[in-house]
C-alpha cells in the first residue's frame, strides 16, 4: 500500500521479515518500537527501484543476484553515526595513563601496537587515539602504533578517510586541540593534520563475519564504544566472541558507558582503573 507523500508501507509481516533480514546479516536490530523508522528510511529506496511493496523488495534481497550490493545501501542508511572527538574522556584518560603502559609491559620482543576501533563511523574515534599517541612519544618510541578503524558503512568511512569535519565534530575539542591537530582548510571545514592521519587505515568490515575479521593481525587493544547497543543478544554474544579471539591475552577491550558484558560472556575479566573500569582478556 502506498502513501502518496511517504511512500509504500510496510506490514506486519513484512516487518518482521526485513528487520530479521537485516539482523542476521549485520547484527543490527529493529525493535517494534522502530518500526517507523526503519520504514521511513528504506520507503524512498523501494520507489527508486520501482517496488509497489516492501514485500517485494524483501523477496528482492533474498533472491536477486545485486543482493550484496543492495545490503550495502542499507548499511548505509540505517546506521546511525552520533560520533565527535575526544568522546567519553574519562575512558580516553585511562587509555593514555593506564592501559597503554600495562600494554608496553607485554610487548617483549613485538614492537607493534596494534588497536583496532571497531564501529568507527566517520572516524573521530580512531584519529583521537592517533591523537593521544602522537601525544606519548617518549613513552612510545621503540614502539610502531597501528590503528585500525572498521565500520559497516561505505558512506561513513568515505567521510574517515577524507579526515575533513565540520563544527559538530568537535563538541568536546578545545580549541587549543583543534588548532594542534587540525588545518582549517576552509571557513567551517577542518581536516586532520597528515602526521595524526599517518597512524590510521580504514576498511568495511561487518562484526558478524569471522572470515573476514580473521584476515585481521591480533590486536592489543580494542575500542567498540555505542555500537553493541544497536544489535540484539545474540549477534552481541558472536560480535563479542569475535573480539576475545582477535584479542592478545591481557589485551583490552573498551566499550561504552552505557555498555556490559553481563549476560553476554564471562570470559574476560574486569579491570578497575583510577579512571575507569574496563574489560580484558586473562593472561593466561
Amino acid at each position: 500500500m502506498w502513501d502518496i507523500a511517504a511512500g509504500p508501507k510496510i506490514a506486519d509481516d513484512e516487518f518482521e521479515s526485513l528487520r530479521n533480514l537485516i539482523r542476521d546479516k549485520c547484527g543490527i536490530y529493529f525493535d517494534d518500537g522502530s518500526r517507523y523508522i526503519l520504514e521511513k528510511r528504506l520507503s524512498g529506496r523501494l520507489k527508486d527501484l520501482r517496488f509497489n511493496s516492501f514485500k517485494e523488495y524483501i523477496f528482492f534481497l533474498k533472491y536477486d543476484k545485486r543482493k550484496e550490493e543492495e545490503f550495502t545501501f542499507i548499511y548505509d542508511v540505517i546506521t546511525t553515526n552520533e560520533t565527535y572527538f575526544f568522546r567519553e574522556d574519562y575512558q580516553l584518560k585511562a587509555f593514555k595513563e593506564e592501559i597503554l603502559p600495562d600494554i608496553i609491559t607485554l610487548k617483549n620482543c613485538d614492537r607493534t601496537i596494534r588497536i583496532w576501533s571497531a564501529g568507527c563511523s566517520t572516524g573521530e574515534e580512531p584519529y583521537t587515539i592517533a591523537m593521544i599517541i602522537s601525544d606519548m612519544s617518549d613513552l612510545l618510541q621503540n614502539f610502531k602504533v597501528s590503528i585500525f578503524g572498521s565500520d559497516i558503512s561505505h558512506k561513513c568511512l568515505k567521510i574517515a578517510r577524507e579526515a575533513i569535519y565540520s563544527q559538530n565534530s568537535f563538541r568536546t575539542t578545545t580549541e587549543l586541540q583543534r588548532k594542534k591537530y587540525f588545518d582549517e582548510i576552509e571557513p567551517g571545514k577542518w581536516q586532520v593534520k597528515q602526521h595524526i592521519r599517518e597512524y590510521v587505515s580504514f576498511g568495511q568490515l561487518n562484526l558478524l563475519d569471522r572470515t573476514k575479521m580473521s584476515i585481521l593481525p591480533t590486536m592489543d587493544i580494542i575500542f567498540c564504544r555505542n555500537v553493541l547497543i544497536y544489535f540484539d543478544i545474540n549477534s552481541r554474544k558472536k560480535v563479542i566472541e569475535n573480539f576475545y579471539d582477535k584479542l592478545i591475552p591481557g589485551g583490552y577491550l573498551l566499550l561504552g558507558h552505557a555498555e556490559s558484558l553481563i549476560n553476554i560472556s564471562t570470559d574476560f575479566t574486569i579491570k578497575h582503573f583510577k579512571n575507569d573500569m574496563v574489560y580484558m582478556k586473562p593472561k593466561s
